[in-house]
């Protein structure tokens, strides 16, 4: 997007965690959130879509494989629908009351996957946007960088640690590989784009070894 809203919720700090599916971006944000409420501060894990129970209902929707025939601009209606309840229902209270909420992917997300990826474009919807969506915006966001080749080895890998029988985790996960090199060209866009708010964290070492860096990237710019 290029452009920042004016926030209107001092009181708490709101990060978000970004990157192609594979990145480990859930896992990095389980293992922030328990290392800052070791230090004592209260923390809200969240993610998009899903944050809420009207959100839960529509990712079951946008996530579900038999649903490959959905459209583009209904994807892209969806998402936004579950992040303005998210919004107005989680985030904004917890910032209200001087939280840290982790999110799960935010508004980068869709600017990468259903502009950049799937070429549709947002212009139309740029005053809501502006208006509701980034008047709260992230103080700090994490781009988990991985190499795509790697990220769906580590689908794969994932997928044939669950259970044969289970449905696929996501409609997404079958998507071809370059619309996945799409979505991380996205988010280069984003980070070069936004370099105060964006931190590109390189994603392709052990666990321990990327949350070692996102905590460190933490203590230099005194978020927390």
């Amino acid at each position: 997007m290029g452009q920042r809203g004016v926030r209107d919720d001092a009181a708490g700090v709101f990060i978000t965690f970004e990157g192609i599916d594979g990145c480990g971006k859930t896992t990095q944000l389980k293992l922030l959130a328990h290392y800052l409420r070791e230090r004592g501060r209260r923390v809200l894990e969240t993610r998009e879509p899903g944050g809420t129970d009207i959100g839960r209902a529509l990712r079951a929707v946008l996530l579900d494989p038999a649903n490959a025939a959905i459209t583009p601009a209904c994807e892209l209606l969806l998402y936004m629908a579950d992040r303005v309840q998210h919004l107005s229902q989680v985030i904004r209270p917890a910032l209200a009351r001087g939280e840290v909420v982790l999110c799960d992917r935010f508004h980068d997300a869709t600017v990468a996957y259903q502009s950049h990826a799937r070429g549709l474009s947002l212009d139309s919807l740029q005053g809501f946007i502006r208006e509701d969506i980034l008047s709260t915006s992230p103080h700090t966001t994490f781009w988990l960088d991985m190499d795509v080749g790697l990220a769906r080895r580590r689908m794969a890998e994932r997928a044939r640690e669950a259970d044969e029988n289970a449905p696929a985790e996501s409609r997404l996960d079958d998507a071809e590989e370059d619309f996945h090199r799409r979505v991380r060209a996205g988010y280069q866009a984003i980070c070069k784009a936004e370099p105060q708010r964006v931190i590109r964290i390189e994603a392709g070492g052990t666990e321990q070894e990327t949350a070692l860096l996102i905590r460190k990237s933490l203590e230099e710019r005194h978020e927390l």
